[in-house]
């Protein structure tokens, strides 16, 4: 690699950074991609279960968050999951869909990863891994990259280095500290797609470790209906790692029990099953430790025709909108990608080139786009990366 001079130096050998060596490469340009992990790839190995839900076919960009909610818009359009799927196929790759658009291989992540190599190895990317980088610098329209004693040399550079989640996989903030280095605003990062903890009053629940109900979690600014688990932590699942990525410190999140009941459930269930227990009733529909507790903490026993009608109103009331208010989250160790991150505002939305430094790109999970629970983070990276390929 000394003294070695290329189009594009493309730091980071993620999903992004994959993508947009390989596309580069094959529009004929001469690529170095650099990772500082032993191999590419890695996180894309452990997603999905070890199956990689590589895209999501109801990709769009109002599922994406962002400090500018359009931003996002050009690279989705461009590169769309229909897109990345035929590229898939043309590989030969078994899919399917398993729930809510997500779609994963039959076989292993592997074969994406092997894929993403084949199309680098087509265009005649340099790969090399194992690299610490020493030093970045940028002067008379060339960026150096020094990285065990040697030096590369590019007109184009690509940030593709990801964020802080998943440190144990060798994730950093390096992008940040890169994009400060050009003078790059950052928008604060933050754990997304996280666990939440619980404490004080909730702390009861912690003892629920293991239990899971389809439930219905709220925000301030949206809801989503899937899963959630308790743990010993505090709360997860689906459903709760969804409404993670919009919940600040602070703010309760609601939890729907019986989102598929009709107000009203409970009196009418009084009227046609009066000698039903309250605890049965909930149990017929939630898990025993689930309904236990919340009898215990809603202080409400007996038959059903017992109970005044105000009573069950008022239990239907809160076991609709039940209050949590979580401590914290369990970081970026836990979380699956980082919100935050260089701002849109430093870049263009069709190139991703930085409006300050000519020819320095920024691409994936280091940009301020997070998108939902389910493909849709790949999909971003795949069309960031995309659309910086295109201008390199």
């Amino acid at each position: 690699m000394t003294g070695k001079s290329y189009d594009a130096i493309v730091l980071g050998a993620g999903a992004a950074g994959l993508m947009c060596a390989a596309v580069a490469a094959q529009r004929g340009r001469r690529i170095l991609l650099l990772e500082r992990a032993d191999k590419p790839g890695k996180k894309i190995l452990i997603s999905g279960g070890g199956r990689c839900n590589f895209t999501n076919i109801h990709t769009a960009p109002e599922r994406y968050i962002s400090t500018n909610p359009h931003f996002a818009k050009s690279a989705l359009s461009r590169y769309a999951a229909q897109d990345f799927i035929d590229l898939v196929d043309s590989h030969g790759i078994a899919w399917h869909e398993k729930t809510l658009g997500q779609l994963f291989c039959n076989g292993s992540a592997q074969q994406i990863v092997d894929m993403l190599l084949e199309e680098s190895a087509r265009g005649g990317v340099e790969l090399a891994c194992e690299k610490d980088i020493a030093d970045v610098s940028h002067a008379d329209g060339r960026f150096s990259v020094t990285t065990d004693q040697r030096t590369a040399e590019a007109t184009s550079f690509v940030i593709a280095t990801g964020g802080p989640s998943i440190p144990k996989m060798g994730a950093t903030g390096f992008a940040y500290d890169l994009a400060r280095q050009f003078r790059m605003k950052i928008v604060e990062p933050r754990p997304a797609l996280v666990p939440l903890t619980l404490g004080g009053d909730d702390v009861l629940f912690r003892e629920l470790s293991g239990v899971a109900a389809d439930i219905l979690a709220r925000s301030a600014r949206t809801s989503f209906r899937e899963a959630a688990l308790f743990t010993h932590k505090g709360l997860s699942g689906p459903a709760i790692l969804q409404i993670s990525s919009y919940w600040r410190h602070g703010e309760p999140i609601g939890i729907d029990f019986f989102p598929d009941h009709d107000a009203g459930w409970m009196v009418e269930a009084k009227r046609s099953r009066p000698s039903v227990t309250f605890i049965t009733l909930l149990r017929d529909i939630l898990p025993d430790r689930l309904a236990a507790t919340l009898a215990e903490r809603l202080d409400i026993a007996g038959d059903l025709g017992n109970l005044t009608d105000k009573a069950l109103i008022d239990a239907e009331r809160r076991l609709s909108d039940w209050q949590f208010t979580p401590n914290g989250t369990e970081g970026f160790a836990k979380a699956e990608v980082t919100a935050g991150g260089i701002s849109t505002d430093e870049l263009s939305s069709k190139t991703m080139e930085s409006k300050r430094v000519r020819r320095l790109y920024a691409i994936g999970e280091a940009v301020d786009v997070t998108g939902w629970l389910g493909g849709y983070n790949f999909q971003w990276a795949w069309a960031s990366g995309w659309a910086a390929a295109q201008s390199l």
